[in-house]
C-alpha cells in the first residue's frame, strides 16, 4: 500500500510496505540537478553530492560511513539533470538510523575545505575516466548537440575548469538556493512504518522553511552535429531526434517504439544490423524523457569501415518502421515493457525511486494497473505514425567519437531520411 503525506513546508513523504521483507530502501530525492545550474555552476550538483558523505556538524566521513556500515546497509548518492539522490538500503529496524544519517548529510553538511580539495581530485579523476570511457561520453556529447548552450545540455560531471575553481560559497549557494523541504521527496519502500516515518520526519524538517525555487530553463531542441576525431578500435555513433516530454500523449508510443526498433535481440536494428549484417556489436534504441521534453536514441559502435553503411542501414530502418511495423513487433515490445517495469519493482529500491519520479512527475503514484493499461493502448498504427511524425522532424542531433572520419554527416542522413 503506497502513503503519501505532506508536511506544512512543503516536504513530500511516501512510502511503500511490502509484506515479508525484510529490508528496505530509504532515500530523500532533492527536485535540483544539473540543469538547475547556471553556467558558471555547472558540475557543482553533482559536486555537492559528492561532499555530503565528507562529514556534517555531528559525523565525520567515516562516521557516516560507519553508521550504515555497522548494521549491515550501504548508503549512495546520484546527481541526474532534474534530481538529486541520497538513499540507504538497511534492515527494517535499522530505517530510523538511516532516515538520520541520510537527513544529516543532506542537511547539515560542514563543506571543510580540506575534504572540498581532496573531492575536487576524486571528481577531477572521475571527469577523466569519464573521457576514457568512449560508449559513456558520446551520450554527453549528443546532449550537448541537441540543447547546445543550454544547462539540460551540459555534462552533469561539469568541465574541469569550473570543477577546479568551485569552493565552500559556491557549494552553499546552491544548498540555499535549491535544497528546501518543498523540493524535497522523501520515499521508502520495504518493511517500513508510514506513521514512524513521517513522525521522524517532522522531528527532522519541521523547523526548515520552505525555498521558492527558480524554474529551471526551458529545454529548446536545435539538433546539430559534434564529432570527435580519436585513434579508437570503434566508431561511437548516436542519433537522436526530439522525443516526448514526461507528460506528453506520445511518452508510452515513443517507449514503445524504441523497444520495437532496438530494444533487445528480437529488435530491429539489431536483427537487421547486427544479426543479418555483423556491422557491429552493439546497436540499441532508447526514449528517455525529462519534464519539458525527451529524446529518442539510437546507439551503435562499429568499425571506421562499417560506419558509413551502418549509418545508411539505421536510417532505412528507422524509414521502414513507419510503414511497416507489425503487430507482433508492437505486442512483443509491450510485453517486454510490462514485464520490464514489474521485474524491476521486485526491489524495494526501484520501488522507492518509481514512486518519486511519478510523484515529481504527477503529483501522485498510479498504479500498476494503470500504467498496463497505458502500455497496452498502444496500438500497432500509433507506433507507426509516431515514427512516421519523428524522422519528419528537421532537426536531429549527431554524436561521433572515434576514427569518424569516413562517417557520413549530418545533412547527409537528414536528405537520406527525407528521401
Amino acid at each position: 500500500m503506497i502513503e503519501i503525506t505532506t508536511l506544512s513546508n512543503g516536504l513530500r513523504v511516501v512510502t511503500e510496505a511490502m509484506p515479508g521483507l525484510a529490508s528496505a530502501s530509504i532515500g530523500i530525492w532533492v527536485l535540483a540537478g544539473g540543469r538547475h545550474e547556471r553556467p558558471e555552476q555547472n558540475g557543482i550538483a553533482h559536486f555537492l553530492e559528492h561532499m555530503a558523505f565528507k562529514g556534517t556538524k555531528t559525523r565525520t566521513a567515516l562516521q557516516i560511513a560507519e553508521a550504515i556500515e555497522d548494521v549491515g546497509g550501504y548508503i549512495n548518492a546520484y546527481t541526474s539533470r532534474e534530481m538529486t539522490a541520497y538513499y540507504a538500503r538497511v534492515l527494517g529496524p535499522d530505517v530510523p538510523l538511516a532516515l538520520d544519517v541520510i537527513s544529516d548529510i543532506v542537511l547539515n553538511p560542514v563543506f571543510d575545505q580540506r575534504e572540498i580539495e581532496v573531492e575536487r581530485n576524486v571528481i577531477l579523476q572521475e571527469i577523466g575516466q569519464a573521457l576514457d570511457t568512449p560508449d559513456d561520453i558520446i551520450f554527453d556529447w549528443l546532449q550537448e548537440a541537441a540543447y547546445p548552450d543550454q544547462a539540460i545540455g551540459r555534462t552533469i560531471l561539469g568541465p574541469s575548469e569550473k570543477v577546479a575553481k568551485f569552493g565552500r560559497e559556491d557549494l552553499s549557494r546552491f544548498v540555499s538556493e535549491h535544497y528546501g523541504p518543498d523540493q524535497m521527496i522523501l520515499s521508502a519502500a520495504g518493511a517500513v512504518d508510514h506513521a514512524a516515518i513521517v513522525k521522524q520526519a517532522e522531528a527532522i524538517f519541521a523547523t526548515r522553511p520552505a525555498i521558492l525555487q527558480a524554474a529551471p530553463q526551458i529545454a529548446r531542441w536545435e539538433g546539430r552535429e559534434r564529432r570527435e576525431l580519436k585513434e579508437l578500435e570503434q566508431v561511437h555513433f548516436a542519433l537522436a531526434f526530439e522525443g516526448p516530454a514526461y507528460r506528453d500523449a506520445d511518452l508510452y508510443t515513443a517507449q514503445v517504439y524504441a523497444t520495437a526498433l532496438g530494444g533487445g535481440m528480437s529488435s530491429r536494428l539489431f536483427q537487421k544490423i547486427r544479426e543479418e549484417r555483423g556491422l557491429c556489436y552493439s546497436i540499441f534504441a532508447q526514449a528517455g524523457a525529462y519534464d519539458d521534453t525527451g529524446m529518442v536514441t539510437v546507439y551503435a559502435g562499429t568499425s571506421e569501415e562499417e560506419v558509413a553503411g551502418l549509418a545508411d542501414l539505421t536510417i532505412d530502418e528507422l524509414k521502414r518502421a513507419a510503414d511497416d511495423m507489425t503487430e507482433a513487433e508492437v505486442a512483443r515490445a509491450r510485453a517486454q515493457m510490462k514485464a520490464g517495469l514489474l521485474m524491476g519493482l521486485e526491489s524495494p529500491s526501484s520501488r522507492a525511486e518509481r514512486m518519486v519520479r511519478n510523484l515529481a512527475i504527477w503529483g501522485r503514484v498510479p498504479g500498476l494497473d494503470e500504467v498496463a493499461e497505458r502500455i497496452d493502448a498502444v496500438s500497432r498504427d500509433a507506433v507507426r505514425d509516431y515514427a512516421g511524425r519523428m524522422i519528419a522532424q528537421e532537426r536531429n542531433a549527431l554524436a561521433l567519437y572515434g576514427p569518424a572520419g569516413a562517417a557520413p554527416d549530418l545533412d547527409r542522413l537528414r536528405r537520406r531520411l527525407a528521401a
